[in-house]
C-alpha cells in the first residue's frame, strides 16, 4: 500500500466530539446538556464515570493542537457544544463560549490545520429536553437559531461543516432504547425524533449555504455492514428490517428517496408526524456525506426485539476470537463493503470516512504505549479504503476516531480509541505507537488543504 495512490488532495485527519473531550462542564457560562444530567443517574454510565473533566481540552486545546501539528495531522474534526453557545438552548448567547471556539479555530489555522466543525454531536441542552427535546417540533426553530449563531460566529474562517453526527445513534439509543441520554424509550419518542432530526439536518445545511455559498457542507451517517446468521427466510427478513433502521432510515430521505417505511411496519406511523410540505424539506444536495463504520454485524430473527424482530449475534457466539475492547469483530473488509454500498446510491455525493478506529486495552510501559493491534487495524482498514477508491468509489478522505482517549458515552473511560493515551488523573498525554505510525504516514508527502 502506497499513500501516493490516494492522491495529493485526499483528506487525512482525526475526529473528536465536544462532550467527550472538553470537560469544563459548568464554567464560563456553559449550561447543562442532557449528558451532564444523564451521567449523574445511577447505573447509566459504566463505573459511574462522567465527563465533567474528560480530557480537559477546554484548557489544553493549545497543547493538543500543537501535538496534532507534531504528528503532521492536517485536518481536525471537532464539534461545538450547543450549551456553550446557548446555555438554555435558545435566547441569550454566551460570548465566552463563542470566544472559546474562536480560539480553537484560530489555533488550528495558526498551526496549519484545517478545522472541520460538527454542529451537533449528541449534547442537546437539558433546558430543551425539558420541553420535549427532539420529540418537540419546535426543535426546528431552536436548532435554526443555534446554527445561525454558529455560522455568523465562525463561518468566515471555517470552510468544512457537518450538520449532525450519526442521527440514528442519538435518536435510537436516546429515544428508543433509553441507553443514552436523555434515556427515553419507546416508539412514541423515537418516531417524532427521527423526523425532526431529518428536518433539522436539511434546515441546518440550507442555512450554512445561504450564508456562505462556498462552504462545503456535509452530515455523517453510521453504517453497519450486516449479514444474516443463515440463509433461512426469517433471518434474511430480519436483516432487511434491521438494515432499514440502522442504515437506511436517515440516509435515504436525505438522498431524496423518502423514509424506508415499507421495510418496517412500525415506520408507517411516521406519517402522523409528517406535516404538509415536509416532504420538500427532508432531502438536500450535500457537498459530501460522512461515513462512519467500524465493523460488521451478524443478524438473526428474534421475538425479543419488537418492531424490528431482529437482534445482533455477539461475536463470541459466532466463534470470533479477535475483537476490540468494545467486543466488535475486527473485519477490515467491512469498510470496503460500506463504501461500495454508499456508492451504489445514484444520488450519493463524494464520501468522507469521518470516523474509523478501534479501542484496545492499552498499557503504559516506560512512558510508552505499544499498541500494535490498533496500528494494524488502521493499516488494514486504510488498505480497504484504497481498494474501494481504486474500484471507482468517490471517497475523498479518512478521519481516525479518535485523537485522544476520551469519555466514550455509556462506556465511560473503559474503551480507549485514541492515537494519544490520556492519564485521566494527571491529564498527561503519551503518543501511542499507532499515533506515531499515523504521523509518519502523513509525513510522507505534502498534503493539499483543500478538497476538490
Amino acid at each position: 500500500m502506497n499513500r501516493d495512490s490516494f492522491g495529493k488532495d485526499f483528506v487525512w485527519g482525526v475526529s473528536t466530539a465536544a462532550y467527550q473531550i472538553e470537560g469544563a462542564y459548568d464554567v464560563d457560562g456553559k449550561g447543562l446538556s442532557i449528558w451532564d444530567v444523564f451521567s449523574k443517574k445511577k447505573g447509566k454510565i459504566r463505573n459511574g464515570h462522567h465527563a465533567e473533566l474528560a480530557c480537559d481540552f477546554y484548557n489544553r486545546y493549545e497543547e493538543d493542537i500543537r501535538l496534532m501539528k507534531q504528528l503532521n495531522i492536517p485536518h481536525f474534526r471537532f464539534s461545538i457544544a450547543w450549551t456553550r453557545i446557548l446555555p438554555k438552548g435558545v435566547g441569550e448567547v454566551n460570548q465566552e463560549g463563542i470566544n472559546f471556539y474562536n480560539r480553537v479555530i484560530d489555533q488550528c489555522l495558526q498551526q496549519g490545520i484545517t478545522p472541520w466543525l460538527t454542529l451537533y454531536h449528541w449534547d442537546l441542552p437539558q433546558a430543551l429536553e425539558d420541553k420535549g427535546g427532539w420529540t418537540n417540533r419546535s426543535i426546528l426553530d431552536w436548532f435554526e437559531e443555534y446554527v445561525r449563531i454558529c455560522i455568523d460566529a465562525f463561518g468566515d474562517r471555517v470552510q468544512y461543516w457537518m450538520v449532525m453526527n450519526e442521527p440514528v445513534a442519538f435518536v435510537g439509543a436516546g429515544y428508543f432504547f433509553g441507553k443514552h441520554a436523555p434515556g427515553r424509550w419507546g416508539l412514541r419518542y423515537f418516531l417524532p425524533a427521527v423526523h425532526h432530526a431529518t428536518l433539522c439536518m436539511v434546515r441546518g445545511a440550507k442555512l450554512i449555504k445561504e450564508r456562505y455559498p462556498r462552504a462545503l457542507v456535509g452530515t455523517t451517517f453510521s453504517h453497519s455492514v450486516l449479514e444474516p446468521i443463515s440463509l433461512k427466510t426469517r433471518h434474511i427478513n430480519a436483516l432487511r428490517r434491521a438494515d432499514a433502521i440502522m442504515n437506511r432510515l436517515f440516509l435515504e430521505p436525505i438522498l431524496g428517496m423518502g423514509y424506508p417505511i415499507d421495510a418496517v411496519k412500525a415506520l408507517k406511523n411516521l406519517k402522523k408526524y409528517i406535516l404538509p410540505g415536509d416532504e420538500d424539506h427532508i432531502s438536500f444536495d450535500f457537498d459530501f456525506i460522512g461515513l462512519q463504520t467500524y465493523t460488521r454485524e451478524v443478524v438473526q430473527f428474534s421475538m425479543l426485539m419488537p418492531y424490528v424482530w431482529a437482534n445482533i449475534v455477539e461475536p463470541r457466539r459466532r466463534g470470533v476470537k479477535h475483537t476490540t475492547a468494545m467486543d466488535w469483530e475486527i473485519y477490515p473488509p467491512s469498510i470496503y463493503e460500506a463504501l461500495k454500498r454508499f456508492q451504489s446510491y445514484p444520488n450519493m455525493p463524494p464520501i468522507i470516512i469521518t470516523e474509523n478506529g478501534a479501542a484496545f486495552k492499552d498499557e503504559v510501559v516506560n512512558d510508552q504505549v505499544v499498541d500494535a493491534e490498533r496500528t494494524k487495524y488502521l493499516q488494514d482498514h486504510i488498505e480497504q479504503v484504497l481498494r474501494a477508491k481504486e474500484e471507482g468509489v468517490d471517497v475523498r478522505g479518512y478521519f481516525v476516531w479518535t485523537f485522544t482517549d476520551n469519555f466514550e458515552w455509556a462506556e465511560g473511560y473503559h474503551p480507549r480509541f485514541g492515537l494519544v493515551h490520556v492519564d485521566f488523573e494527571t491529564q498527561k498525554r503519551i503518543v501511542k505507537g499507532s499515533g506515531k505510525w499515523y504521523g509518519e504516514w502523513l509525513s510522507r508527502d505534502s498534503l493539499s488543504s483543500q478538497m476538490v
